[in-house]
């Protein structure tokens, strides 16, 4: 299904699409369209069917939005992509740095006379409709609803997604969905709420234990929930998907056709909760003064995990560090110029695939060498596919879907002998992600609070990177889970339980990438001898063990503790991943793990 739909998004195609939509725009009186890397659910991944920016513009990255003009077409990329969306679209968009420049004032500067912006309200929430209302104030441009113009002209769309969801056993989950509905209820009920409309995807899952495979890589099941402080939630979701499930979901759960939704929620009373950055304009319309604005209630006891949840990710962690070692171990066997990005992924992917336990791997692999690693978000083409070559480096960002835990781990490993620049260069990265992974701080604190320790060793270099430190990450759900993230635009306090990734890199465009992740999990730091102890300390937990490698480490540019730190967990990998490896993969990794 991937495979068809980039064949149907080279950046050839288009000018032509971009010419149809502007026919369309012309017929409807409009000026502009909007067109997002979004669908109804708000959600950070789409299926094949909502990938309209990519078949539109051919711009492949997560996140981003297309704004086409009669005269201009604007593609809005963050820094993630600045350099992958220069290969990826034609001369007829062009690239806009987002969030440096906003949509509304490039509107501004692009339709000085005024003019109409049509918009899906199913693809944009009320936060970002109400923003950009107020930026256009008094510039004489106007947004207007309408149905989707790029649907119309998008001839072979796949189909909706109807895969089959499936009950997640109780061992995994940790709760009953029935527990978690009584508790969430009552959350409501405390606060005089009579429901809570959900909308995302991951969180409606997560409350009645359920999975799916509507997203590849995301074991979800697309739908809409209506949570009521009675604990009973009302289903909005296609019953193909639900086929076998109703002892599971029980006779609180009532199943709903998606297209009853609207007319569902303009008949019920309030006062509803809604959350303004994921629900759809349509919705919060439909719910009307009914509405109080909150968080999804799920969001947080989601991020939350339970015990179950967390030894299930420690578990699922080991067997994936055994597989990302094997193929370590295999790599370092090649000789330079022998093996492609392409190889690379197969083989680690066919390794995962030897533990049964693997549902999925969590998202497209990310192998890129040379120049190919400076693209923080790369995924090999045929066009694209290089040979490892000697001098390079080559960043490998992969992870699992295991039916007790989901795994996210980066490492960079040089191909040859290493240039010296790449050498201090990783080893400020690494010194980043030791610092963080040491890391003691008071309870209440946020991502903003803290993720500067993860930047501080290529701060004081002149150097930085533009993605965040880290993000959450799901109990066999979503490998990027909110709402905590180890970033400075995060402001929700580290809990108990939350698991985020650790990942600092550095990136020079036309040369080399550099990157090391491994997940951590929030924990309750112990009290230090001699201490006072007058506050609360939070402290992490790693999940992953595998190696780093130390041919790309300038020894001397490690400060004792950092050195104690590293010595410390290649030997916690060498004694949890040792014992699960095949002779040779062990005896590579006794060396790789010595103590330095």
């Amino acid at each position: 299904m991937f495979q068809s739909f980039e064949v149907s998004a080279r950046p050839e195609q288009g000018p032509p699409r971009l010419k149809a939509l502007r026919t369309e725009m012309a017929g409807e009186g409009l000026d502009g369209f909007l067109v997002p890397r979004a669908d109804a659910h708000q959600g950070e991944y789409v299926a094949p069917h909502d990938e309209r920016l990519a078949w539109l513009t051919g711009f492949t990255g997560s996140a981003g939005f297309c704004a086409a003009l009669r005269d201009v077409a604007g593609v809005f990329i963050d820094g993630r992509y600045r350099t992958q969306v220069k290969a990826q679209v034609a001369s007829d968009f062009t690239p806009v740095p987002w969030p440096e420049v906003s949509l509304g004032q490039w509107l501004k500067e692009q339709l000085p006379e005024g003019g109409t912006v049509g918009f899906d309200p199913w693809l944009h929430v009320p936060g970002q409709i109400e923003e950009l209302e107020k930026t256009l104030d008094g510039s004489g441009v106007s947004l207007r609803a309408s149905d989707n113009l790029v649907d119309r002209i998008w001839a072979d769309q796949p189909a909706p997604p109807r895969a089959p969801a499936k009950a997640h056993p109780i061992e995994f989950a940790g709760e009953s969905h029935a527990d978690k509905r009584a508790r969430l209820g009552q959350a409501l009920r405390d606060k005089g709420e009579v429901a809570a409309v959900i909308t995302l995807p991951d969180s409606l899952c997560w409350l009645l234990n359920i999975r799916g495979s509507d997203i590849p890589r995301n074991p979800i099941a697309q739908g809409f929930a209506v949570l009521h402080g009675s604990a009973v939630v009302d289903l909005f979701m296609d019953p193909a998907k639900l086929e076998g499930l109703e002892e599971h979901l029980g006779d609180k759960v009532s199943i709903r056709p998606p297209d009853t939704l609207l007319a569902y929620l303009q008949a019920q009373p309030g006062p509803v909760r809604l959350e303004k950055s994921s629900v759809p304009v349509i919705v919060a319309e439909a719910v009307g003064d009914k509405v109080v604005w909150g968080d999804d209630p799920c969001a947080l006891p989601k991020a939350c995990k339970n015990a179950a949840e967390i030894e299930g990710a420690a578990q699922a962690h080991l067997r994936d560090g055994a597989a990302v070692v094997e193929l370590l171990a295999w790599l370092d066997a090649q000789a330079p110029g022998t093996v492609t990005e392409t190889q690379v992924v197969s083989r680690l992917e066919a390794q995962r695939r030897t533990d049964n336990a693997l549902q999925d791997i969590s998202f497209e692999t990310i192998a890129g060498t040379g120049p190919n690693g400076a693209i923080m978000h790369y995924r090999v083409t045929e066009n694209t596919d290089s040979v490892l070559e000697s001098g390079h480096l080559i960043v490998i960002d992969s992870g699992g879907q295991y039916l007790d835990g989901t795994t996210d781990i980066t490492r960079t490993v040089p191909i040859g002998p290493p240039p010296q620049e790449a050498c201090e260069a990783f080893t400020r990265v690494l010194l980043g992600m030791i610092a963080m992974s040491r890391l003691r701080w008071p309870r209440g604190l946020a991502g903003r609070d803290i993720e500067a320790v993860g930047r501080l060793p290529l701060w004081l270099a002149g150097q930085d990177f533009d993605h965040g430190l880290g993000h959450g990450v799901g109990a066999y759900l979503s490998v990027h889970e909110g709402p905590q993230r180890l970033s400075k635009t995060s402001h929700v306090p580290f809990q108990p339980g939350m698991i985020l990734s650790n990942e600092p890199g550095y990136y020079r465009e036309g040369a080399f990438g550099i990157r090391l992740e491994n997940l951590l999990v929030v924990q309750d730091a112990p009290d230090l001898p001699g201490g006072d102890h007058h506050r609360k300390m939070l402290d992490w937990r790693t999940l992953t063990f595998a190696p780093i490698d130390r041919r790309l480490v300038v020894v001397d540019m490690l400060d004792r503790p950092s050195r104690d730190w590293l010595n410390t967990y290649h030997g916690q990998v060498a004694e949890k991943i040792g014992p699960r490896l095949s002779p040779e993969a062990k005896t590579w990794l006794d060396a790789a793990t010595a103590p330095i």
